[in-house]
């Protein structure tokens, strides 16, 4: 189209779109995630394959719309052995029930807790950080030259040298490594903590999907979101509100960006699995749907029971208690969880996941099942001890930073800010940087204060 007033060509630059917001370029991800998911689009694999070829532009783009029109219309398979839904009531039908030893903590003892949650998350969060997106190829020969295998305490600067630079395809320059830093960096993982705490100070407990969708927008830029998160963004700007946010053309729509996002919600229902994994839904369904909501209500629900027990094994089955028994998480985590009772090696176990899921593909990687396989075997496997556990977690690789975040805010919220040694804490000196508008760096103690508040 050419505009003559203006004496210029209108179309769009496809060449020069941010990759989490070109559907097109995207299209054989789509495929392998719809057969995941049991869609009966086998005989259309043709199509895609011809598409995902074609150099970006008009033709491609228009191609895609009609591969994004089959997949949204497709049928279940007839032998998809899963059921999966996004809805609430329904999830809520296929939950297995499983009974905790509930011991409520009085007041002082869960504000440790609270606090040792927060301190928990931003621990982890470091200890994966500088490694995030480094292939365990690569991080194991990497951990085990700078005398750091089995993980045992945090990457640092000196690790680091020219050679390594030259030896290791993963970029090691310009890291935040934990003796050069002033306090837990800016990372997405960290930031929808404190995002959550704004959730709930501005729409209360009672919070909507559309209100998350709202505080999104305004409380941060696009820069600020990835993969699932950063095209249901663009969805918002769109006028595709929740639920549809969430389908629209995202083809990483079970990835784990939901997961990472629950901890808040567990926080502030101490003992009520529940109500977290409730609220964690009205977050997780603007951006993912059926395995990517799970993540979240898993993750939030097993914090809410951290709370309350110090039972590893309860922690992880109350979880998994307020997901659909009939999902894939369910079954995967369960594979974990059954091989830990029966004695199967931590190395062993390692090899199972890295078998189950390609590290080596971004979906792969980034999916919420593989990583919370190994948020579980960090759990199981880590006894409870803190190091342990939130090494464990990064050690195996995926998605370093987000399941060291988890593993330890589980972890803080079990065994109190009490169970965190000084050398963890120390390069996170007492607060969170944040690129959330009007906030900047929190105070962990203050933020750990305004969560009791939030506690019903």
């Amino acid at each position: 189209m050419f505009a003559k007033n203006y004496g210029i060509e209108i179309k769009q630059d496809y060449y020069d779109i941010n990759g989490f917001n070109r559907y097109p370029s995207d299209i054989m991800m789509e495929y392998n995630q719809c057969l995941e998911e049991g869609l009966d689009i086998e005989r259309y694999k043709e199509f895609f394959d011809k598409v995902a070829v074609l150099d970006n532009g008009e033709e491609k783009n228009k191609l895609s719309d009609e591969i994004f029109n089959i997949v949204i219309n497709a049928d279940i398979r007839a032998d998809y052995k899963y059921n999966e839904p996004s809805k609430i009531n329904k999830i809520k039908q296929l939950r297995k029930e499983h009974e905790i030893n509930v011991v409520m903590p009085e007041a002082k003892l869960l504000r440790k807790k609270i606090r040792g949650a927060w301190l928990g998350r931003a621990i982890g969060c470091l200890l994966g950080k500088p490694v995030e997106g480094i292939r365990s190829d690569e991080l194991i020969p990497f951990l085990k030259e700078t005398n750091n295998y089995p993980m045992h305490r945090y990457i640092l600067s000196s690790d680091v040298t020219e050679d390594t630079y030259k030896k290791y395809k993963f970029w090691f320059r310009d890291k935040p490594y934990a003796d050069t830093v002033d306090g837990m960096p800016v990372d997405d993982d960290t930031n929808y903590v404190v995002l959550a705490q704004k959730i709930i100070d501005d729409y209360g407990r009672d919070f909507d999907s559309d209100d998350v969708a709202d505080s999104w927008l305004k409380y941060q830029s696009v820069h600020s979101y990835f993969t699932a998160e950063r095209i249901a963004y663009v969805n918002f700007i769109n006028c595709l509100k929740p639920p549809v946010s969430a389908i629209y053309k995202n083809v990483c729509r079970e990835w784990i960006g939901a997961q990472i996002r629950g901890d808040y919600f567990g926080y502030i229902n101490p003992g009520d699995p529940e109500t977290a994994a409730e609220m964690a839904y009205n977050d997780a369904r603007i951006s993912h749907v059926k395995n990517g909501i799970y993540g979240e209500m898993f993750v939030s629900a097993m914090i809410a029971c951290a709370a309350v027990t110090e039972n590893i094994e309860d922690i992880i089955l109350g979880g998994l208690s307020q997901i659909p028994s009939t999902s894939r998480l369910y079954e995967s985590v369960m594979k974990i969880f059954d091989g830990y009772k029966n004695e199967v090696a931590v190395g062993e176990c390692f090899n199972y996941i890295h078998s189950a899921y390609d590290e080596h593909t971004d979906h792969g990687w980034c999916h919420t099942i593989s990583n919370a396989m190994i948020v579980t075997a960090a759990l199981l496997y880590g006894e409870g001890d803190f190091e342990k556990s939130i090494c464990c977690a990064v050690g195996m690789a995926f998605d370093t930073d987000c399941n060291g975040a988890t593993v330890g805010s589980i972890l803080g919220m079990r065994g109190t800010d009490e169970c965190i040694d000084e050398y963890w804490s120390k390069p996170i000196n007492g607060k969170i940087h944040t690129s959330i508008f009007g906030v900047g760096t929190v105070d962990i103690d203050k933020a750990v204060e305004h969560t009791l508040e939030h506690i019903e």
